[in-house]
């Protein structure tokens, strides 16, 4: 099966399956949704961006922090 056959048939997928769940769980980020999630969400929640963190590339990671670190200076109010 190609590719963009399977994400098709992935589009298709409803929240009331196994993979749709844990596709609405990983992808979660409304900060009151996920203090409703029980231990076993937070978990597969969790593993999911540790995954996806030592996948991320060097120059992705440096991109990331000098956003955040921009975010902090303007947050305590800027230079």
């Amino acid at each position: 099966m190609k590719w963009d056959e399977f994400k098709d048939m992935l589009s298709g997928l409803g929240p009331d399956t196994p993979l749709g769940r844990m596709v609405s769980i990983r992808s979660e980020d409304d900060p009151e949704i996920l203090e409703l999630f029980s231990p076993e969400q937070k978990r597969i929640r969790m593993e999911w961006r540790t995954r996806a963190a030592k996948d991320m590339s060097q120059e992705d990671m440096d991109n990331f922090l000098e956003t955040m670190k921009q975010a902090l200076i303007q947050a305590a109010g800027g230079r």
